[in-house]
């Protein structure tokens, strides 16, 4: 089962350097919805078979394309949604890097927690939760190997590929996750694989073919969960 994590496109925040959080009615700006256009070329020819989404609104303008011309709904999960960052939403970021939390969020964001808002472990406990059962359920539904999108916010995804990596959380600030950017992991039964990072352009038809970890001659058991000695070769 692959997920393809996505970022939502740039928001009219990001270009005004605020936190969105789960502010209300937050869009994309030009750029990002141009971008979320985008995603439905660089996208073209996968076979993607769900799309779940934050329920935020720059991540319902992200997926509207893409899933128009997919023709999915989108499933839409709380799991996804941004960090509540409390009494921290809506202020300018140059002032909250003056802020004692911001220090403990940069080296130690396990223990960070918003005022008046969750903590980032809280976060990253429901956002790994909301993509291992959506990738459960999928499989479980098809009986087979599934395509999939998730559609959620920079440290969302983060938390998901620090996960996937086996890292702690402390170290997820060593992750890059920019706007409309493209992030792949692969969950196998004996450990996920992380495909792509961050992709905000590159050829994506890699993953219309093996499954990382494949191995032509093992067993139907263990092909898709091997890592090859020496590394995988396309």
């Amino acid at each position: 089962m692959t997920v393809i994590l996505l970022r939502h496109g740039r928001s009219t925040a990001n270009t005004a350097r605020t936190l969105a959080g789960r502010t209300p009615g937050v869009g994309l700006d030009e750029t990002g919805r141009a971008q979320a256009d985008a995603l439905v070329t660089r996208l073209d020819g996968l076979p993607v078979e769900a799309l779940v989404r934050s329920p935020l609104l720059r991540c319902r303008e992200t997926v509207e394309p893409l899933a128009s011309a997919l023709g999915l709904e989108p499933t839409i999960d709380e799991g996804l949604v941004e960090v509540d960052f409390g009494t921290w939403t809506g202020r300018v970021l140059s002032e909250l890097a003056e802020e004692h939390i911001w220090s403990v969020v940069q080296q130690h964001p396990s223990s960070a927690i918003f005022p008046e808002g969750e903590s980032m472990a809280q976060m990253a406990i429901r956002a790994v939760s909301a993509v291992r059962m959506h990738d459960r359920r999928l499989a479980d539904q098809a009986g087979r190997d599934v395509l999939w999108v998730a559609c959620s916010h920079g440290d969302v995804i983060k938390a998901v590929l620090a996960d996937a990596y086996g890292m702690h959380l402390d170290h997820f600030q060593r992750i890059v996750v920019e706007p409309a950017s493209v992030s792949v992991v692969r969950y196998t039964p004996h450990r996920p694989f992380v495909l792509r990072v961050n992709d905000t352009g590159g050829d994506l038809s890699s993953l219309r073919g093996e499954p990382a970890g494949h191995v032509s001659n093992a067993t139907p058991t263990h092909a898709a969960s091997d890592a090859v000695p020496g590394g995988n070769v396309p």
